[in-house]
C-alpha cells in the first residue's frame, strides 16, 4: 500500500515535466529583414516563456504579404506590427489589441510612426510640391509610416495622390535599398519609416551630409526628423484562437515588463502600455479610402515582376516559345489533315476504278453466256421480221391482227435484247451507290441467268431454296447483283477445278428471311477454302492463276456499305464444300443484323 502511495507522489511531482509546453508563435514585420528581426525579438519570446507557464514562444518574422498569408493559414496566433496592418487583418480575421509600445528612443512616447521624405543634399528639390512628376521609392504600399502617412499628408495639402507621381518604386524590406535609391541617383526621392535615415547613419551605412529630409520636423522628446504627422506605435495583437486566459497572462506578462530588462533594451522599447486608441489611423485611411479587404493584384503582380525580372522575361520568353509551337503544331496538322483527305478521296476513286476492273474481269469471264443471252433475242427477231417479208412478197394474206402479234414478239425480243445490254453497262458503269427498293428473289434469279452458259458448260445444277416470307430489303441493286455473280462465279471455279465434284456438281442458293433480316448462302460442293476466309478477303489475295485478287475484298466493301454480314466458312453437313453467307436489313429496319 505504501509503495503505491509513493508511485501517485512520484507521477505527481513528474507531471509538470512531463508536460509538453504549448508551442506558439508570433508574427513581427521585419522592416531590416528576417535575420534583425530575430535577433531583435528573441529576447522578448525568452521572457514570455518564463512569464506564461507552459508554453514556449516564436519569432516569425516576414513583410505585410507573408505576415498576411501566415495569419490567414493558421502558422501564427499572434502579431507585432503597425496599426495599419493591424487595421487591415481586423477586417479580415478578428483580432485584439492586448499591449501598445512604449518606444525607447522618444522617451516612451506611444505615437511613434510617420514617414521621412529624403532627397540627396545636392538636389534642387526642397517641398513636397517639387517631387511632381518625379520618380520616388517606397517600401510597401501597405505601410503606414512608409508610404501611406506621407499620402496622407499629400492629400490634406490637395494633391492627387493617384497621378502626382511619375512612378513609385516599392522595394519591399529590408528598408537599407531606399536610401541607396537616393544615393546612386536611381529615384528622385525615398518615402522611410521614422529614424530610417537615422538608424543608417548611427551603423555607419550613408553618411548624413548627403541626405535631406523636405518638410522636417522634430516634436518634442524625439530623437529623429520628420515630414508627416505621427501616428500609434506598434502593438501586440492576438486572434480568436487564443485562449482568454493566455492573453490575460500575456498581456500582465507585457505590462510588467521593466524598462531596463534585456527583452526590452533589444527590442528598443521602453516597455509596454495598454492599447491606445486607433481613431487617428482609422481617419487616415477613411481619407485616403483604403479598402482593407482589397488587394490590387495588377499591382503585386508588376511588384512580383520588377523583384523578379529575370525570371518573368523568362516565363514570357517560354510563353512566347509555347505559343508559337502549338501554332507551328496547329499548322502541321492543318497541313496532315487535308493530306489525309486528300488521301482518302484518291483511295476510294482507286477502290471504284479496282470494281470497275473487277466487273470488266467477270464479264470477260462470263462473255460466252452474254453472247448466248444477246443471240438469242437477236435471232427470233430476224426471224419473225423474215418471215413477215417472205408473207408480204409471196402476197399471203397478212391482216391486222396477224401483224399486230408478230410485231409485239419483236418487240419484246428487242426488249430483252435491251435488258441485258443494260445490266452489262451497270456492272461496268458501276459509281457510287444507289440505294432502292430490292426484290432478293429477282436479283438472285438475274445473277444465274447472267451465268446459265458458264453453269450448263461445267454441268452444274442450281437449286433455290426458300425459307420464310419474302419481303424487299433496301440496296444498291448494281453492287448487290456484283456480289451475287462474283460469289456464284467463285463456286463455279472452285467447283470445276474440283476433280471429285464434277459427277454431283451442284450450288444451292438458301434464302432464309426473318423477322428483320434476310441470308443469303450460295453453298456448293466444292472443295472448300484454301485458306482463312480473312486472307481470301484481303485485297490482291488470289488462288486463282489469272484471278485479280479484287472479288472477295469488293464484296466485303459493298456489304459493310449495306451494314449487313458477310461470312465464308466450309460446309459442315459433308466432307467438302464452302458457305458464302451474306445477311441484309429488311426493308426500314433498324435493328442491328446478326451475322
Amino acid at each position: 500500500m505504501l509503495r503505491i502511495l509513493l508511485c501517485f507522489i512520484a507521477i505527481s511531482f513528474l507531471s509538470p515535466v512531463w508536460a509538453k509546453p504549448q508551442e506558439l508563435y508570433v508574427g513581427v514585420l521585419a522592416n531590416w529583414g528576417d535575420q534583425q528581426a530575430i535577433a531583435r525579438w528573441t529576447p522578448m519570446m525568452d521572457y514570455l516563456n518564463e512569464q506564461v507557464p507552459d508554453t514556449r514562444f516564436h519569432v516569425y518574422p516576414g513583410n505585410f504579404e507573408a505576415l498576411n498569408a501566415a495569419m490567414e493559414s493558421g502558422k501564427i496566433q499572434f502579431i507585432i506590427t503597425n496599426p495599419g496592418q493591424y487595421l487591415y487583418l481586423s477586417n479580415q480575421f478578428p483580432l485584439s489589441w492586448l499591449a501598445t509600445m512604449r518606444s525607447r528612443r522618444h522617451n516612451g512616447a506611444t505615437s511613434a510612426i510617420g514617414s521621412a521624405i529624403i532627397v540627396r543634399a545636392d538636389s534642387d528639390y526642397r517641398t513636397l510640391y517639387d517631387l511632381k512628376q518625379k520618380t520616388i521609392a517606397a517600401s510597401d504600399p501597405h505601410a503606414l509610416g512608409g508610404y501611406q502617412a506621407t499620402i496622407g499628408l499629400m492629400h490634406k495639402l490637395g494633391m492627387d495622390t493617384k497621378n502626382y507621381f511619375k512612378e513609385i518604386k516599392f522595394l519591399g524590406f529590408p528598408l537599407d535599398p531606399l536610401l541607396y535609391q537616393v544615393r546612386d541617383g536611381n529615384v528622385d526621392a525615398a518615402i522611410t519609416p521614422l529614424c530610417t535615415f537615422e538608424d543608417m547613419v548611427e551603423r555607419g551605412l550613408i553618411k548624413a551630409d548627403e541626405f535631406r529630409i523636405l518638410n522636417p520636423s522634430r516634436p518634442k522628446g524625439f530623437d529623429c526628423q520628420c515630414s508627416t504627422n505621427l501616428y500609434p506605435n506598434w502593438s501586440f495583437a492576438a486572434n480568436e484562437s487564443v485562449d482568454i486566459e493566455l492573453s490575460k497572462h500575456i498581456t500582465q506578462a507585457l505590462m510588467d515588463l521593466p524598462s531596463d530588462h534585456p527583452a526590452a533594451i533589444q527590442a528598443k522599447l521602453k516597455g509596454w502600455t495598454s492599447p491606445i486608441s486607433q481613431l487617428a489611423v482609422i481617419q487616415l485611411f477613411s481619407e485616403l479610402h483604403v479598402e482593407a479587404s482589397e488587394v490590387n493584384r495588377w499591382d503585386t503582380l508588376l511588384k512580383w515582376l520588377n523583384d523578379n525580372r529575370h525570371w518573368g522575361g523568362l516565363a514570357v520568353l517560354l510563353f512566347i516559345v509555347a505559343t508559337v509551337y502549338h501554332l507551328w503544331i496547329e499548322y502541321r496538322f492543318h497541313q496532315k489533315s487535308e493530306s489525309l483527305i486528300e488521301s482518302e478521296r484518291q483511295l476510294k476513286q482507286q477502290e471504284l476504278a479496282l470494281e470497275k476492273l473487277q466487273s470488266a474481269a467477270i464479264i470477260g469471264e462470263i462473255g460466252a453466256g452474254l453472247a448466248h443471252e444477246i443471240n438469242q433475242p437477236i435471232a427470233a427477231i430476224t426471224s419473225y421480221s423474215e418471215g413477215a417479208i417472205m408473207r408480204l412478197e409471196n402476197n399471203q394474206p397478212f391482216d391486222e391482227q396477224s401483224a399486230k402479234a408478230l410485231l409485239t414478239k419483236i418487240h419484246q425480243q428487242s426488249t430483252r435484247a435491251g435488258e441485258v445490254v443494260h445490266r452489262i453497262r451497270g456492272l461496268l458503269k458501276r459509281k457510287e451507290a444507289v440505294m432502292v427498293d430490292v426484290n432478293i428473289l429477282s436479283l438472285v434469279d438475274e445473277s444465274v441467268s447472267l451465268l446459265k452458259i458458264e453453269l450448263a458448260r461445267h454441268d452444274i445444277s442450281v437449286e433455290n431454296n426458300i425459307k420464310g416470307e419474302p419481303f424487299f430489303i433496301t440496296a444498291d441493286r448494281v453492287g448487290l447483283l456484283q456480289v451475287l455473280i462474283n460469289l456464284i462465279k467463285n463456286s463455279i471455279d472452285a467447283i470445276s477445278d474440283s476433280a471429285e465434284a464434277v459427277k454431283r456438281a451442284k450450288i444451292v442458293i438458301a434464302m432464309d428471311f426473318k423477322e428483320h433480316q434476310v441470308d443469303v448462302s450460295i453453298i456448293d460442293n466444292g472443295p472448300g477454302l484454301p485458306e482463312t476466309s480473312d486472307a481470301l478477303m484481303a485485297t490482291f489475295y488470289t488462288t486463282k492463276e489469272n484471278g485479280l485478287g479484287l472479288g472477295l475484298a469488293i464484296c466485303n466493301e459493298v456489304i459493310k456499305e449495306h451494314e449487313g454480314a458477310f461470312s465464308l466458312n466450309n460446309r459442315q453437313d459433308i466432307q467438302s464444300g464452302c458457305i458464302a453467307k451474306i445477311s441484309l436489313k429488311k426493308r426500314g429496319s433498324e435493328q442491328k443484323v446478326i451475322g
